[in-house]
């Protein structure tokens, strides 16, 4: 993952907070139109995306 920050860093300025979405793991179906995305981080909170 550092690597993924590394080289991102060098495309876009980052900012405390930002979200690094890469996708899935290999089988699993792709994301369509009304999907709810659920995510969190341990100690911090959770997410959810509605997909449009």
């Amino acid at each position: 993952m550092s690597e993924t920050v590394a080289y991102l860093s060098t495309l876009f300025k980052l900012f405390p907070g930002d979200l690094i979405f890469t996708g899935t793991p290999e089988g699993v179906g792709a994301v369509v139109k009304g999907d709810l995305m659920k995510g969190g981080v341990d100690g911090i909170g959770e997410f959810s995306v509605r997909v449009v």
